[in-house]
């Protein structure tokens, strides 16, 4: 899946590293992804949820053995309007 599409799709399931972030507590942060809104990513991290901003982070996600890594601001959609909206 090229890097384009796959910032298309549903992240909810999807393992997941917080590779960059401007709040330095949040870098290395690791786990799935178990919500999504228009701004933010919660994550549940060793039995905790964490509420992680889209804008200033940078997502590394894991699927089927292939990383992704995708900037949070190009996917500051709504889950069911980033079909329509990332090119």
């Amino acid at each position: 899946m090229k890097s384009k599409d796959f910032r298309r799709r549903l992240f909810i399931g999807l393992d997941v590293v917080v590779s960059a972030s401007t709040c330095p507590s949040q870098v290395g942060m690791r786990g799935r992804v178990v919500d999504e809104t228009k701004n933010t990513v919660m994550i549940e991290q060793d039995g905790a949820e964490r509420v992680i901003a889209k804008a200033g982070c940078e997502f590394r996600f894991e699927e089927d053995g292939q990383t992704h890594v995708v900037s949070g601001d190009e996917i500051r959609f709504r889950p069911e309007d980033r079909i329509k909206k990332v090119r």
